[in-house]
């Protein structure tokens, strides 16, 4: 029978072996105590099996509240532990309950990560993928040989509809590829959904009749289930081509029901992926998270960005882009979304690192906060990514782009 791997960085004060066994058995078929009906049969079958187990290093101070030690000592270990599919068949929420559940809570355990987790190609059969992906998005936006290029409507929240519809004007007509509500603008008192997609839809289906180019807006529907499929529909039969979820406040199965719609190109946003793997030795890994949305079939995910302005390195970020372009079951790939931060000066890092142009890759502040104007802020990024793939360092850049030098001169001591 196929089998489900995962694997933790735990820590502890027994022996890991036996942390490891404890959190086994209580995340299959176990409890804290043998009980009538646990039976030799029922184990082989069903017992979650300690695959593997590498000692690491041992310290003097716990990570996180837990067991206390008795020898005032706690042991590092990567732990390798398998379920078999027949656990939970294709249930992406009992899954996940399985491999992030009550484990967190085990009294053994001062520390413990998800860092990876492998699925058997038989998921590939359950689970479609996006229905967009990469190829799909840059079809959809026309834009083929950079990374295509986006912003974020700023102010957050507080602007009508009208006010939304103007800036989104001027970022179609300076070129822009990509235009997103904020994480924090649903549907406000001054701002009404259907009111607010009525009014750029108009802009952008007049610019896309008049240049042929449609851009991209990811308009927010996070909500209930029945609000966002409605939501997702009003999108469609208004012309739209993505929407946006804020897949940890939705959860898997909200965000699989609107990725199964399949007509829109859905943009994942991770916000809350702070408090789920901040800590070295609590919560998840971007490496095995990202494949659970990935399950869910969303097309494009947050990574963070080079030089952010969040707490999160850089390494980090070039190993999240890494996975997102990394194919899994038959070899679809999401869209990675750089973004916190951004401006045009942290393009030629990004690519020396990535050497990828399958980004999206946005900017803010970094366009709306231009000193010559968005439209400006929307050049001065595709001047950007031009020197970079040209190998030009920013200053050499700021003396041949002016737009890109003013970028340079608001944003580059920031």
């Amino acid at each position: 029978m196929e089998r489900i791997f995962a694997t933790y960085y735990i820590e502890t004060p027994f022996a890991p072996e036996k942390a490891a066994m404890v959190l086994a058995g209580e995340q299959s078929s176990g409890t804290f105590v043998a009980v009538p009906g646990e039976t030799e049969e029922l184990k082989a079958r069903f017992a979650a099996r300690v695959e593997k187990v590498t000692f690491l290093e041992t310290v003097n101070t716990p990570a996180i509240p837990g067991a206390e030690s008795p020898t005032g000592q706690y042991h590092r270990a990567l732990v390798e532990v398998s379920w078999s599919i027949e656990n939970f068949g294709y249930n992406l929420p009992v899954m996940i309950s399985t491999l992030q559940g009550n484990l967190y809570e085990i009294r053994q355990f001062t520390g413990l990560k998800l860092l990876s987790l492998e699925v058997p190609d038989s998921f590939a059969e359950h689970f479609e993928g996006p229905a967009f992906g990469i190829e799909g998005c840059r079809k959809l936006t026309q834009v083929y040989d950079r990374p295509l290029i986006g912003t974020i409507i700023k102010p957050s929240v507080g602007l009508s509809p009208e006010d939304t519809a103007a800036t989104v004007k001027v970022l179609a007509e300076a070129g822009i590829d990509f235009v997103k509500d904020d994480e924090l603008m649903g549907s406000t008192a001054n701002s009404p959904f259907e009111k607010r997609v009525d009014a750029i839809m108009d802009v952008i289906n007049r610019h896309a009749d008049k240049t042929g180019k449609k851009v991209m807006y990811a308009f927010n529907i996070s909500g209930d289930i029945d609000d966002m499929l409605r939501r997702y529909e009003k999108i469609v039969t208004s012309g739209g081509t993505c929407a946006m979820v804020s897949i940890n406040s939705v959860g898997i199965s909200g965000t699989k029901k609107i990725c199964d719609q399949r007509v829109l190109a859905i943009h994942a946003h991770r916000n809350g992926w702070g408090m789920m793997t901040r800590h070295p030795l609590l919560g998840i890994e971007f490496t095995a998270y990202q494949k659970l949305w990935r399950l869910a079939g969303v097309d494009q995910l947050h990574v963070n960005g080079i030089q952010n302005k969040f707490w999160e390195s850089d390494d980090s970020v070039v190993t999240s882009i890494e996975q997102c372009l990394k194919p899994m079951l038959g070899g679809y790939k999401v869209l990675p979304v750089v973004s916190s931060g951004q401006w045009g000066g942290q393009a030629p890092e990004t690519y020396r690192r990535t050497q990828t142009l399958d980004l999206l890759y946005m900017a803010g502040g970094g366009i709306m906060a231009h000193p010559m104007g968005a439209s400006a802020g929307v050049t001065a990024l595709q001047q950007a990514w031009k020197a970079a793939v040209d190998g030009l360092s920013v200053e050499d850049a700021a003396k041949i782009y002016p737009e890109f030098a003013k970028s340079v001169e608001k944003f580059g001591k920031s």
